[in-house]
């Protein structure tokens, strides 16, 4: 009876010391859109974040992140709000993760919010940027490794103004994105704006559109259309000869990946980013130089902002001996911990968006006659997102 007891006790105790070691693997869920219209987005978001890791010494299950063993899980949210949920929910109920990273698009990810807090899930976004996560609604689970829609957009208005552009015309799609862009931009820019359309998400006819704004002459057109979307639309532009009338500025349409495709239709163009591409800083070096002998082709700022991702998340681990079991504290130290990022030092607001600078870019002709992204100066240094001084004090860190 000792023995049975004896073995028992055994048993138990190699038991709790399985489910302790258990406790001790971080778990991560990945979502973002790898089908459909925009999937270009995600996929080149996926490579990003692989080579993030991989460049801190992960590249299979059981690998160390930080010096913590770690397992990665990938989900597609389809571009659709309640795929995204169900991939979430399958994240912490089967997978049993500790942190949901990736977050394409605004208004799949803020359905999810509520089910990440709840489940006490620390959440990562390397994209999207909703503003109601910046403002009343921001959490102590969030960070971001990318910028605030509005953001983004505030630094477009501003450039405008400084270009001295008098009247322009808005295009976005009907989505949280696209509002928020709409709304942030229209704070900014202190010329007239003669019209706007907001468009179906994944249009990829806009012949009726640029007829319209042609017809109301504007000076200058804002267009926010990531992915497939940009693209049909500057194609169709430059077919329309729309582009010798009118200039066109752009947000998240013109890239590394989108310019191959969008060729000389994208040359004279202008759009505003938060990386320098051709920046001299090692770590941004390292990265453009081994994504494309990794890949074959030049990183977007999409794929940047995503490699950041792995590299705070294991130097948090690193500053924090590996513990990450309270959520909270473990994006407090993600918030305050200091990382060799590809756009340079910078800060985090109490709501857990970037401080950071942003920049003009223009699309000109390059030495070998092929479109190529120069870099023209600060819009803004070290900017705040317009709305973190809503964030409730209790939800700071």
């Amino acid at each position: 009876m000792k023995f049975r007891i004896a073995l028992t006790g055994a048993v138990c105790a190699l038991a709790a010391a399985g489910a302790s070691a258990q406790q001790q693997e971080l778990r991560i869920g990945y979502l973002v859109t790898l089908s459909g219209p925009t999937a270009g987005i995600g996929v080149d978001v996926v490579k990003g974040w692989k080579l993030g890791l991989e460049h801190e010494g992960w590249t299979k299950d059981g690998d160390k992140l930080g010096g913590v063993p770690m397992r990665m899980f990938y989900g597609d949210d389809q571009l659709k709000p309640d795929v995204g949920v169900k991939e979430i929910d399958k994240f912490i109920k089967q997978d049993k993760v500790h942190i949901v990273a990736g977050f394409q698009w605004s208004h799949v990810m803020l359905p999810a919010v509520p089910l990440l807090t709840n489940a006490k899930t620390v959440m990562m976004s390397n994209v999207a940027g909703a503003t109601p996560l910046a403002g009343k609604g921001c959490t102590p689970y969030f960070i971001s490794t990318s910028w605030n829609n509005d953001q983004t957009a505030q630094v477009s208005g501003t450039l405008l103004n400084e270009d001295g552009i008098k009247t322009v015309y808005l295009a976005a799609p009907n989505i949280q994105a696209g509002k928020d862009v709409v709304n942030g931009f229209r704070a900014v820019y202190k010329g007239k704006e003669i019209g706007s359309t907001l468009f179906k998400s994944g249009e990829s006819d806009f012949q009726a559109d640029i007829s319209k704004i042609r017809a109301a002459k504007p000076e200058a057109v804002f267009l926010f259309a990531p992915g497939s979307m940009g693209i049909a639309f500057m194609k169709q532009w430059a077919a329309s000869g729309a582009n010798k009338e009118i200039k066109l500025y752009t947000l998240f349409v013109v890239d590394s990946m989108s310019l191959p495709v969008v060729g000389e239709a994208a040359i004279g163009t202008f759009h505003t980013n938060y990386w320098d591409i051709t920046s001299d800083r090692p770590a941004n070096q390292r990265f453009v130089k081994e994504f494309l002998a990794k890949n074959g082709t030049m990183p977007s700022h999409f794929a940047a902002q995503a490699y950041d991702g792995p590299r705070l998340i294991a130097a948090a681990l690193k500053a924090t001996g590996g513990k990450f079991d309270d959520p909270v504290a473990f994006v407090k130290a993600m918030r305050h911990t200091r990382y060799e990022s590809i756009r340079g030092a910078y800060a985090y607001n109490v709501n857990g968006f970037p401080i950071q600078n942003f920049y003009k870019r223009e699309v000109v002709k390059g030495p070998d006659g092929k479109p190529q992204i120069v870099t023209r100066g600060v819009v803004y240094k070290d900017h705040k997102d317009p709305y973190w001084e809503e964030c409730p004090a209790a939800n700071r860190l």
